[in-house]
């Protein structure tokens, strides 16, 4: 089992799902494609952590609907008790931070603002989500306390990228005055 497997039975134990809205769902958490998330489901599915239906329908091809077996439930709460490695970054942003000396200062300010620009979008858009979930479902034990809190993450994480830019704008200026 990898970490994918495990995202793929948390989303299963909420609702079942074709592979295809797992693929969809999991994008959020982990980047993974097509090609890795449909054998990981077969391979699942053989070992009896997730069971599946075929649905016809009529318009579309059939598509197999996924739900996770009391196996595959054991199996989440197991890796839930294990200890969780620490976060994987990877941010080109950063990598051109990390020679920023070798361009031009309108270029520096330009590629902050666009950072700037997206990280706003992104705040407002997780915002947007997260005021939309019924204040009941703010609760620890409600199913979607979960969705709420990591929506949180998300926007708190997100106002501290834009919080850093502010900063790094103003060091920034401090060294390279505009003409």
């Amino acid at each position: 089992m990898n970490i994918l497997s495990y995202g793929l039975l948390a989303l299963v134990s909420r609702t079942e799902a074709s592979g295809y809205d797992l693929m969809l769902k999991i994008q959020p958490f982990w980047q993974a494609k097509h090609s890795q998330i449909y054998p990981l489901l077969g391979s699942m599915e053989e070992q009896g952590l997730l069971s599946a239906e075929w649905i016809q329908q009529a318009d579309k091809p059939d598509k197999k609907l996924y739900s996770i077996t009391p196996e595959g439930t054991r199996k989440l709460h197991e890796w839930l008790s294990e200890p969780t490695a620490a976060p994987v970054m990877r941010d080109e942003f950063n990598l051109k931070c990390f020679c920023i000396h070798l361009a031009e200062p309108s270029e520096v300010r330009r590629m902050f603002a666009e950072r700037r620009e997206y990280h706003l979008e992104r705040m407002k858009y997780y915002k947007d989500i997260q005021d939309a979930i019924p204040t009941e479902h703010r609760h620890p034990g409600h199913i979607g306390f979960e969705d709420y809190i990591l929506l949180q993450k998300a926007y708190l994480r997100t106002k501290a990228s834009v919080d850093w830019i502010d900063w790094v704008e103003q060091e920034y200026g401090q060294w390279t005055a505009q003409p």
